[in-house]
């Protein structure tokens, strides 16, 4: 799925779709764009700062937000007019459409985060650099450049903790997935998919174009906030040697 279709589609009208008996999607948008991206942050945003009785946490994507929910709690704090509502996923709803004003999806008070994340292209931490640069019929010094040249807007994170989608890559440097996924691919390690490009945040397997990578840990369990990306955030790469890299790990940089 390509992160830059075109921002001009009429925009779809909002749902509200149940998750089970104690989540609710709503669904913001048809189009992955940086206006979409907004309207589902500020929702997020809204919805954390005055929590409705029974919220528990939202969960950002590329066009919805999950709200997770204590059906029990929500059932409690139903006003008179609510008692009316046949199920607790209406009253969600209820709720829900307070926070769907035009005012409020537009308007935040929240800048976005700028991130810079080190990265050594190409070698033992790139090995796939040669190939992107070959597909694009550029030199791997161009690719390095455009790759780093970017600012990227992380539209969600999912498949692993911490795993960030950016969108905002240049369709120069594009590559096709590899057709058999590596069995393990380092923790850090930054690649291409198609359209798209990401930093494996874990060491997990997988089939994107690996292009460099970062000293940086972005899933820390540890932290109250275990994720160094967030929704919203905006990245840039920034290219590091190898020797730079290393002192990055031994905490030197």
């Amino acid at each position: 799925m390509s992160l830059e279709k075109a921002a001009t589609e009429p925009q779809a009208p909002i749902e509200m779709l149940p998750l089970g008996d104690s989540a609710v999607i709503i669904r913001l948008g048809s189009s992955i764009d940086e206006e979409t991206n907004r309207t589902v942050m500020n929702l997020s945003r809204h919805l954390e700062w005055k929590p409705f009785a029974g919220f528990i946490e939202c969960v950002p994507s590329f066009v919805s937000v999950a709200i997770h929910y204590d059906p029990l709690l929500v059932k409690r704090s139903r006003t008179a007019a609510e008692l009316q509502h046949a199920t607790i996923f209406e009253t969600v709803c209820a709720r829900v459409q307070t926070y769907l004003s035009k005012e409020q999806l537009q308007a935040s008070d929240q800048a976005d985060r700028t991130i810079e994340i080190p990265v050594c292209y190409g070698g033992e931490y790139g090995p796939d650099l040669s190939l992107v640069a070959e597909l694009n019929g550029l030199p791997e010094e161009e690719v390095i450049a455009i790759h780093a040249g970017g600012s990227y807007l992380v539209h969600m994170l999912g498949f692993a903790p911490g795993f960030p989608y950016l969108g905002g890559m240049s369709e120069r440097i594009a590559a096709p997935r590899d057709q058999t996924p590596r069995t393990i691919i380092p923790q850090g390690s930054v690649g291409i998919a198609g359209k798209q490009t990401g930093i494996y945040s874990v060491a997990t397997p997988g089939g994107w174009r690996l292009i460099g990578r970062t000293p940086l840990a972005l899933f820390r369990p540890q932290d109250e906030i275990p994720s160094l990306l967030r929704p919203g955030d905006l990245v840039r790469f920034k290219p590091i040697t190898e020797r730079q890299y290393k002192l990055y790990l031994e905490g030197e940089l």
